[in-house]
């Protein structure tokens, strides 16, 4: 248990990004398409019709980017591999020159003294795999694991920690049953069998991180408190089916070895019954869960609404971020014991957090953004709560580095600690940039 009123000296203090949001060139060198590059593409899927072609030419501007990292006074960096960019056809050929890319970044990154953390999936598919079913597909977990198993072998020398997964609870539930991110689905019957698939897919790339890996491996869900809205027994009900299927979902199987209950009430006839081999396999031990946090979740009981579309409740007297999120910086401490408390002492990782303001221009390469810095340092300090109350808490990631492309949103909506000038491609770090660069050189303790 931590009594400090600073972070340990072990901590890692990072930004977060994806590879669609941010590298652009999506084509390029031999890179294959995925399934996010054909949804941007598809008229009417994203806002103002954005795409990541561009994006934040991370891909051509890495170098510049992790010495910026280096100046904000950054130690950890999160980032994913573009699976199609380095599988064109999803399996099979590696495509050195997409591969070299994440090499040359992992050696800038080293060199820079900055700890990478790769994450294997963040939502883009090759296109090549989706035609052939996708995540529906049960051969998806061995594609999964094949390309999982080559990175390890490829990249396991600059990297200590890997994530299988980003927010599959995402995955499945806005590319395969709302259709608002790729692939673009509408479908109640595919989602469960989704969001198994990929379960399996972690579990299986964790075994194969066991025969060829390097260093520790985990899972990043994303994770929300349920509050109900009431005491009444309608709004209590409303709020536990919620939490199952938001939170609970994908982490009682792999600690508990079973799917919540309320999931058969929550999709009825579609809810398949599941191989106990395959509930088996999704028990393989991982070595750290990584934590994204952005609010909370007030729900009411609608009685025309199905459960799987429960709104949160606006809250009077709340701040709320661009996306229409509650401020709620206490819920990250709920969230981060939560876990703690239902599953174990599992390390932990806050692999993403932070929030959307509408900032304004640049005025002599400064961006006045004091929501943003308000926002850092209250959920820092709930960090360091849930530390101080016995969570394993080993590193915080800031998302997002750069204001990037916000999926279906496009470049309407800005995450990042640096403002990018979408015609010129200009950096330009945030007031909440410098205030994260001072956090980190107190360690955290200006935070309280």
């Amino acid at each position: 248990m931590s009594t400090s009123s600073s972070f340990p000296e072990s901590f890692l203090w990072g930004a977060a990004t994806s590879a669609y949001q941010v590298e652009g060139s999506p084509l390029a060198d031999g890179a294959g398409p995925s399934i996010w590059h054909r949804f941007s593409h598809t008229p009417g899927k994203v806002l103002n019709g954005d795409t990541g072609d561009v994006a934040c030419d991370h891909y051509r501007r890495f170098r510049d980017d992790v010495h910026l990292m280096k100046a904000l006074g950054i130690n950890a960096y999160r980032f994913s591999i573009a699976w199609a960019r380095v599988f064109p056809e999803g399996k099979g050929r590696i495509n050195p020159q997409g591969l070299d890319f994440y090499r040359r970044l992992i050696e800038e990154l080293r060199g820079q003294g900055i700890e990478p953390l790769v994450t294997l999936y963040h939502w883009d598919l090759p296109q090549v795999l989706d035609d052939r079913g996708g995540w529906v597909n049960r051969d998806s977990a061995e594609w999964f694991a094949d390309y999982a198993h080559r990175m390890f072998r490829e990249l396991s020398g600059g990297v200590n920690l890997w994530a299988t997964l980003n927010e599959p609870w995402v995955a499945a539930h806005e590319g395969y049953l709302l259709g608002t991110h790729a692939p673009g689905h509408a479908s109640l019957t595919e989602t469960p069998l989704v969001a198994h698939n990929l379960l399996r897919a972690h579990a299986r790339a964790v075994q194969a991180f066991r025969a060829d890996g390097h260093g520790q491996i985990g899972l990043v869900v994303n994770l929300e408190p349920k509050h109900a809205a009431s005491d009444s027994p309608h709004d209590q009900t409303a709020m536990l089916r919620a939490h199952a299927y938001m939170n609970r979902q994908y982490l009682d199987p792999l600690f508990l070895g079973a799917y919540p209950e309320e999931m058969g009430e929550i999709f009825g006839a579609a809810w398949p019954r599941f191989a106990e081999e395959d509930l088996k396999l999704l028990r393989e031990p991982f070595d750290f869960l990584g934590v994204n946090y952005y609010t909370r979740s007030v729900t009411r009981h609608d009685p025309q609404a199905s459960p799987l579309a429960a709104s949160p409740q606006r809250q009077e007297n709340a701040e709320y971020t661009q996306m229409e999120w509650e401020v709620f910086a206490q819920g990250l401490t709920e969230s981060l014991l939560w876990v703690k408390r239902r599953y174990g002492d599992i390390p932990l990782y806050v692999t993403e957090n932070g929030a959307a303001f509408d900032d304004p221009a640049p005025v002599e390469d400064r961006v006045a953004d004091p929501r943003r810095g308000a926002y850092l340092r209250s959920h820092i300090a709930a960090v360091h709560e849930a530390m101080q109350q016995g969570a394993d808490v080993r590193g915080y990631f800031a998302w997002s580095l750069f204001d990037n492309f916000e999926w279906s949103y496009g470049y309407a909506r800005t995450f990042g600690l640096v403002h990018v000038d979408r015609a010129t491609q200009r950096r330009t770090p945030k007031d909440s940039a410098r205030l994260y660069r001072e956090i980190i050189a107190a360690r955290g303790g200006n935070c309280r």
